[in-house]
């Protein structure tokens, strides 16, 4: 029987960023020098086949510190974690490794720096995401202030409008934090922003390679997880950017075929924390009821690459 003819713009940059790949790295070789069961707080990455792999190596993963014994490692997301996260471990005398992306971190500094000159902190993120919880928490409670949309900042109770500044979540959408920022401008006049944005390169180039993709394509899939940020930022992007369909898939077998009834043509995608198999995995699965012709939309090279923390390093 003869396949269906399809088009499939493949996304560049897609998958896995260069703080997401360290942290796997970090779990692997912590695994290697200390044995199993090395113990990471929170899922390492928001990524179920990931996390697996993990686990079946030997990682156990917990939500809390008090679920880790005193003699084990430990090891913090990608994420990030509250400052009391650490102290509470260097309390208890435990091996911990932090394994938070160096981008990530840079936020932290900047909140810090500008507790430091006597501002108060808005932050841009999601409540409840671990990278939100993680960068509120390195400073006391009431010092920064979080907005996840434009009508929050009409909202804000601040202490002192002339000494704020603002910080954001990396995994954001590009054009709903930029809108964020101008009413927070807009309202406060003198707040004072990053030197860079936030907002990771891996996450702007993901969103750029969709944005070129979606006009192009009659459906997107995203690979990803449903608690990944950047993954359903992407989903968002791709729908607004003219994609008329687009769904977020952890494997091939959660594709919706039926909403694919008729398609021409599809773009993929891979948010930051998603591994290269999974995408092959679905264009097999495409491949296996279409006649499929590939076209890759690169719109950035990537070449970024973090060290490991010293403690990971082998002796010279």
């Amino acid at each position: 029987m003869t396949k269906p003819p399809l088009t499939l713009y493949l996304a560049a940059p897609r998958g896995f960023c260069a703080g997401v790949d360290r942290a796997i790295k970090i779990v692997e070789m912590a695994l290697r020098k200390w044995g199993a069961p090395v113990y990471v707080r929170h899922e390492i990455v928001h990524n179920r086949y990931v996390v697996d792999d993990l686990r079946d190596k030997g990682a156990v993963f917990v939500e809390e510190l008090d679920e880790c014994p005193d003699d084990r490692p430990v090891i913090f997301s990608a994420h990030g974690v509250p400052k009391s996260v650490p102290a509470e471990a260097a309390k208890r005398e435990m091996l911990f490794v932090d394994a938070t992306c160096p981008l990530v971190s840079k936020v932290h500094i900047e909140a810090e720096r500008h507790h430091e000159n006597g501002l108060q902190i808005v932050m841009i993120g999601h409540a409840g995401h671990p990278e939100t919880i993680g960068t509120m928490g390195q400073l006391p409670e009431g010092e920064v202030l979080l907005v996840e949309t434009v009508a929050d900042v009409a909202t804000l109770d601040v202490r002192d409008p002339e000494k704020l500044a603002f910080v954001t979540q990396t995994t954001l959408s590009v054009d709903d934090t930029s809108d964020i920022v101008a009413a927070l401008q807009a309202r406060f006049p003198s707040i004072k922003g990053p030197h860079k944005e936030d907002i990771c390169y891996a996450t702007t180039n993901r969103q750029e390679a969709v944005k070129a993709m979606a006009p192009k394509a009659d459906a997107l899939l995203v690979v990803g997880a449903p608690n990944s940020s950047n993954s359903k930022r992407l989903v968002e992007v791709g729908a607004r950017a003219g994609c008329s369909y687009a769904q977020l898939v952890q494997r091939a077998t959660d594709i919706d075929w039926r909403a694919l009834d008729g398609i021409r043509s599809i773009g993929i995608t891979a948010g930051a924390s998603a591994p290269e198999v999974l995408v092959d995995e679905v264009i097999e699965a495409l491949k296996a009821r279409y006649d499929v012709t590939v076209e890759t939309i690169e719109t950035a090279t990537e070449n970024v690459e973090f060290k490991v923390p010293r403690v990971m390093r082998d002796p010279a």
